[in-house]
C-alpha cells in the first residue's frame, strides 16, 4: 500500500479531534508516516424557521448546523497499518471515508 487517506466528518469538533489523534498514534505505533489531522473548512447550514404559525413573518429563530471535517494522510502504510485502524471504534455520530492513492 501506498497512502492511505482518511476524511473524517461529524458535528462535534471535540469528538472529532480525539477521534483523528486516536487515528494517527494507531497509525505512528507501526511505522508509518502520518501527515494531519489536517482541519477542512467547516460547512456551515443555515434554516430559518417562521416562529409564529399563522403570522409575523418577520419573527423568524435562525439554527446554524455545522459540520467539521479533518483529513489524515498515511504514508508508507503496511497491511498491519490497515488491520489497527480498522480495529479502532468509531463513535457515534463520526462518518469515515477511506481512499487509498
Amino acid at each position: 500500500m501506498e497512502k492511505i487517506r482518511l476524511k473524517i466528518k461529524s458535528f462535534d469538533p471535540a469528538i472529532l479531534d480525539r477521534f483523528a489523534k486516536q487515528i494517527a498514534v494507531t497509525a505512528r505505533s507501526t511505522g508509518a508516516t502520518v501527515s494531519g489531522p489536517i482541519p477542512l473548512p467547516t460547512k456551515r447550514t443555515l434554516f430559518a424557521v417562521i416562529r409564529g404559525p399563522h403570522i409575523d413573518k418577520r419573527g423568524q429563530e435562525h439554527f446554524i448546523l455545522k459540520r467539521h471535517a479533518r483529513l489524515i494522510e498515511i504514508s508508507n502504510a503496511t497491511p498491519e497499518t490497515m488491520d489497527k485502524i480498522s480495529q479502532i471504534d468509531v463513535p457515534p455520530g463520526v462518518d469515515v471515508k477511506v481512499s487509498i492513492i
